[in-house]
Parts: structure tokens; C-alpha cells; sequence
């Protein structure tokens, strides 16, 4: 495979229609294969469909932690009674975001399952225009006082890992790291040997990167901006959480809210190519789309050929540009430099 400056990565699932036109598309430099709305029994198929594809480009499946899904969702007349796959803890009633932030609703009560081993019932009510909930789907509660319980893979995700690895996988996504210890975890069923790609999705996790990672061999970190956007306390902070990753990592993975806006229309707009402009600029050499964005074909091959034009128009320039003029190597940002920005982006 040629040698690029600039990767580009999609998310797709092996069902789907155009998996093998794209999996074969040379412009790509992987696929991420999510796992989230997939089932143990579902998954075997997945595998030996992407197994199938000759000359595929290199397939990263995407496993779930500590990240809240949905489990189950039943809907009443003014509210929903959720079932999630880790039991939480929250100060109630409380904000509940679903839909990439888009919707919202507020967590009235969590409710103990009947018997010991049973789950939580949520009770959540629609603050206005909620489109419907099914199992598979994540959520994001930002309150101060929430933590997820239990263990970090549960029983049900374990399965599924084991699964994978037995297939002799090599290339991970894991959701939600927030300490070395969670991938030293995810390890002890995948092994020593395959690359494992850590996506920061959280305040701890930012906390993680400034003051706990250290960079090693088969571990890259991606700075997933899906739920990491919501999850920092503030919009604009979100543009330090990217720097600091970066820095931390320069093999660091972006991913998510990219081209956005070649959903809208055959022309993308200005904004687009300014953001991957500065995205390239802060260090990033990978970039991810987006579940929405390469569910849908015609939109999957119109991004890729926008960042394809990008990326032969701007980043192979640059890079060429970057290469020619001799540079004294950047010093590392300082320690205090670090702790100031972590302070900033996790509202301590």
C-alpha cells in the first residue's frame, strides 16, 4: 500500500452493501468496524464477511468498555424506561444527552432491578423532541456526580473480545480508556502483539494522557471527538483537548464531526476544509469519518473524494513544503504547560 502523509480511516460494518467496495479503496487506510450495535450472535457473520475481503485494507474492530450503551428501552406514554449495560450512580433528576448531543432528556430516578442480579431501570423523560431509543445506542451524563459501576468489561462484552480474538484479530479500538490499567485489561484477552488504539472520550481520560500515558509499543491513542465534544465541559475547550492528545501522541487518531457537511449537499462547505487544514496542522497524520457519514454510500464516496482533493491540494504541499525548509525540532511542551491546559479542558 502506498505510503501516505495523511491516512484516512472509515467506520463501517461488513453488512453493509458497499463494505467491499470500500474496503478495497486504496485512497483508505483502514476501517474501523464498530461494534456497538452488533450482538454476540450477530457478530460471527461480521467477521467472516470482512475475513472474505481479498486485498482489504487493514480492519481495526472497535470493542466497548466502560462506555454507557443502551441494553434495552422500552417506551411508555411521557417517558422511557431504560435498561444500560454498566449499573451507574448519579446525583437525580439529572441531564441525560442522546444523539451525539443533539437530544435531551432528564434521568428522573434510577430504579434497582428486582432480583440481585437484575439491571437498573432508568426513568427518562423527554425534555421536548426525542426520537426513539434502541439497544446499541450510547448516552452522555456530564453531572459531577456520575460514575460507572461494576466491572469494566461486562460479561456480555467479554464474550464478545474473546470472540474476535479467537479469530486471531490484530487491530483494536478501545472505548473510553481512562487509565493504563483499562488496556493492560483488554490485553489479558487480545495479547501483548496487536495494535490497540485507545480512544479518549473523557475528562479522566484527557486526565489520563497529561499526567499518566506514556507512549509504547502496539498503543495509539485517538481523540474521539463523537462524545469527547460533550463531554468537556465547555465547547471551545474541546480545541485544547485536541492539541494536548496530539502532543502527547504524535501517531494520535482523530476521528468523528469531520466533513460533516458533504451530508448536506454535493459542494462541502469552507469550514470543512478549514478544520482538516488545522487539524493537519496541529500534528494529526489520521483521520477518522464518522458512523452517519459512511453509513450512507453516495455520502461516503463524495467525503472520501473531498479528502482525497484535500489531501493532494493541501497536506502533500505542506508536507513537501515542511520537509525542504530545515527546522530546529519544537521542545516539548513543559510540565506546568501540560497541568495549565488539562486544568482548562477538565474545569478544574
Amino acid at each position: 500500500m502506498t505510503k501516505r502523509n495523511l491516512d484516512l480511516w472509515v467506520t463501517l460494518s461488513p453488512s453493509m452493501a458497499h463494505y467491499k467496495r470500500f474496503a478495497q479503496d486504496e485512497r483508505l487506510g483502514a476501517i474501523r468496524i464498530n461494534s456497538a450495535m452488533m450482538f454476540a450472535e450477530e457478530m460471527e457473520g461480521e467477521l467472516s464477511t470482512a475475513l472474505s475481503v481479498p486485498n482489504s485494507v487493514p480492519t481495526y474492530f472497535d470493542l466497548k468498555g466502560r462506555q454507557l450503551r443502551i441494553r434495552a428501552a422500552r417506551k411508555h406514554d411521557s417517558y422511557y424506561e431504560l435498561e444500560l449495560n454498566h449499573p451507574i450512580s448519579v446525583d437525580t433528576p439529572t441531564s441525560v444527552l442522546f444523539k451525539g448531543g443533539t437530544q435531551e432528556a432528564m434521568l428522573f430516578k434510577i430504579e434497582p432491578g428486582k432480583e440481585p442480579n437484575d439491571p437498573q431501570r432508568l426513568i427518562v423523560v423527554p425534555d421536548g423532541r426525542l426520537d426513539i431509543l434502541i439497544p446499541g445506542e450510547s448516552l452522555v451524563i456530564r453531572d459531577d456526580s456520575f460514575k460507572v459501576l461494576g466491572k469494566f468489561f461486562p460479561d456480555y462484552e467479554i464474550e464478545r473480545i474473546k470472540l474476535v480474538a479467537s479469530r486471531g484479530w490484530t487491530k483494536y479500538v478501545l472505548s473510553y480508556v481512562e487509565s493504563q490499567r483499562d488496556i493492560d485489561m483488554f490485553r489479558e484477552y487480545v495479547g501483548n502483539d496487536v495494535e490497540v488504539v485507545a480512544k479518549i472520550e473523557s475528562r479522566k481520560g484527557l486526565e489520563w494522557v497529561a499526567r499518566g500515558f506514556k507512549p509504547q509499543d502496539n498503543l495509539r491513542l485517538m481523540t474521539a471527538r463523537g462524545d469527547l465534544y460533550i463531554e468537556v465541559p465547555k465547547p471551545h475547550e474541546m480545541l485544547e483537548a485536541q492539541r494536548l492528545i496530539v502532543e502527547k501522541d504524535p501517531h494520535a487518531v482523530v476521528g468523528s464531526r469531520i466533513l460533516l457537511t458533504c451530508c448536506k449537499g454535493p459542494v462541502p462547505e469552507a469550514n470543512d476544509f478549514s478544520e482538516l487544514a488545522w487539524l493537519y496542522d496541529i500534528g494529526y497524520r489520521t483521520m477518522m469519518l464518522c458512523d452517519d457519514l459512511c453509513i450512507d454510500e453516495t455520502l461516503l464516496a463524495r467525503a472520501i473524494n473531498v479528502f482525497d482533493a484535500f489531501r493532494s491540494n493541501y497536506a502533500d504541499k505542506r508536507h513537501a513544503l515542511l520537509s525542504a525548509t530545515p527546522s530546529v525540532p519544537a521542545a516539548p511542551p513543559s510540565k506546568s504547560s501540560l497541568v495549565s491546559m488539562l486544568r482548562a479542558v477538565i474545569g478544574r
